[in-house]
């Protein structure tokens, strides 16, 4: 066991150089190598959360931006309405105007036509009424007058 014992610390005291070394590339690996990559790397994180936080306030400052853009046009939309409905209500009531406007000019004319029809039958009548003693009389000497004998009696029609 003594063997052993002796063996293992020769070997302990052959690995101190080789543990030197190791350790001294740690500490020089850690200072040169290392420490200004954790820098980096923090530096980066805290980059990219500053990034993260600009790019969250973009975009609720553009949300703002379309909520008032999408507001303007809804406005926008409303005035254009407006004005439809109006030039709507105008159009209507020049329409409205128009027939009435047409309606009177037909009861018009339609009572200017009743009034001409009125005198043309009126000198009609009188017309009739004025031939009607010579029509008469014209119709009594035909039916009174006799046909001569021998002529046939014609039927009248």
């Amino acid at each position: 066991m003594q063997a052993i014992v002796g063996q293992l610390g020769e070997l302990f005291l052959q690995a101190v150089p080789t543990v030197l070394i190791i350790l001294l590339f740690y500490i020089i690996l850690r200072a040169l190598f290392f420490k200004p990559l954790l820098q980096v790397m923090a530096e980066r994180d805290s980059r990219t959360a500053g990034a993260q936080k600009a790019a969250e306030a973009a975009q609720v400052a553009a949300a703002e931006k379309v909520k008032q853009y999408q507001d303007a046009l809804k406005q926008a939309r409303g005035q254009v309405y407006a004005e439809q409905e109006a030039a709507r209500k105008q159009l209507l009531e020049e329409r409205a105007a128009q027939l009435k406007e047409a309606r009177a000019k037909a009861s018009a004319e339609v009572g200017a036509g009743k009034e001409r029809i009125a005198r043309e039958l009126a000198g009609a009548r009188r017309d009739i009424e004025a031939t009607v003693g010579q029509l008469s009389a014209e119709i009594a000497r035909r039916i009174l007058q006799t046909p001569p004998s021998g002529a046939p009696m014609r039927e009248a029609r």
